[in-house]
């Protein structure tokens, strides 16, 4: 099995920045792709961002130029940058790991964090 743990969350103003965490414990041999989904209230799940073992990345349109998403897999941890934040960005953001990059592309991953809350302030 393979634990993730999100961080980072919070209340900011539009405009400002925050970094999301996500670090992943046990089986994580299982892990290839890890990403980024979140939920606005009464919406359905988005995928933010994604990235490989290797690297590769993808976002959404919504945060491309905004957004970065990074990892560090000497810590097992994805990061997700967030700047230039908007009220539109508040959502509860949940970190995804599985070792198929279809699986996190389609929501469909094995692995999932509790997930964070991020609030923009208009």
């Amino acid at each position: 099995q393979v634990q993730l743990v999100e961080s980072g969350g919070g209340l900011v103003q539009a405009g400002g920045s925050l970094r999301l965490s996500c670090t992943a414990s046990g089986s994580i041999f299982r892990i290839n792709v890890m990403g980024w989904y979140r939920q606005a209230q009464g919406k359905q799940r988005e995928l933010v961002a994604h990235i490989t073992s290797s690297g590769s990345t993808n976002y959404a349109d919504s945060v491309k130029g905004r957004f970065t998403i990074s990892r560090d897999n000497t810590k097992n941890t994805v990061y997700l940058q967030m700047n230039s934040l908007k009220p539109e960005d508040t959502a509860v953001y949940y970190c995804a790991a599985d070792r198929r990059l279809r699986a996190v592309v389609l929501g469909e991953a094995d692995y999932w964090g509790q997930g964070t809350q991020v609030t923009v302030s208009s």
